[in-house]
């Protein structure tokens, strides 16, 4: 497939819209669960490729960009990479406040659909789509991680990884609400957001989400 062609299957799979913790923030996104997955489904078999995550900001997400949005200076002028960037919304986020950003993301419908929303927020960023967490830890100096811990052999991966930024001196921060392999340690809050969410994607009408500083070892 061309990018035209996931370009083209996001347009007519989704619609423009804000997501409820960040309404200055416009993204292409899915307004129903299942008729997005069946439409996906035979491409994505075809093309072992992951479920659709980026047509939904997640509450992780939400709440990072959210509190990004709020305290730019935590990113303004510096290097920064949004890990698992999904839809692209935090990358986004760090765009508006300053940041020099790259969104590490391995899907390409993912790929489309961050170029395509970066176009609607009218910021620039680089999109890497190699899989950073087999490489040594770069020179970022600020590493962002929405609802990324949702399935332990990511989070086993991804977690050492992070570590290692942070002892470097780079400040590595985390959106969760609470998925089952978030670390019990190591982690300080930083901010608490109510995000709203689609039972449709969530056992709740909201999560109760924090934003997290990883500490260094």
């Amino acid at each position: 497939m061309s990018f035209s062609d996931y370009e083209s299957f996001i347009r007519a799979n989704t619609v423009v819209a804000s997501p409820p913790l960040c309404p200055e923030i416009r993204l292409h996104l899915a307004t129903e669960v299942t008729p997005l997955w069946q439409a996906t489904e035979a491409v994505l078999d075809k093309a072992q490729l992951p479920p659709p995550y980026w047509a939904f900001a997640w509450p992780g997400g939400q709440a990072l960009a959210r509190y990004i949005l709020d305290h730019p200076a935590a990113v303004d002028g510096k290097t920064v990479l949004d890990i698992g960037a999904g839809c692209g919304l935090v990358a986004i986020a760090a765009a508006r406040a300053g940041a020099r950003v790259t969104s590490a993301e391995p899907d390409p419908f993912a790929c489309a659909a961050i170029e395509m929303n970066a176009g609607l927020n009218g910021v620039s960023l680089t999109i890497e789509t190699a899989d950073l967490l087999g490489r040594e830890a770069g020179d970022w100096q600020a590493v962002l991680a929405g609802d990324m811990c949702y399935e332990r052999p990511l989070a086993e991966r991804l977690l050492p990884w992070l570590g290692k930024l942070a002892s470097q001196g780079a400040l590595v921060l985390l959106g969760d609400p609470g998925r089952a392999y978030l670390p019990k340690s190591g982690l300080e809050p930083v901010a608490h957001y109510e995000v709203p969410t689609s039972l449709e994607l969530e056992d709740k009408t909201s999560r109760d989400t924090l934003v997290l500083r990883l500490t260094p070892d």
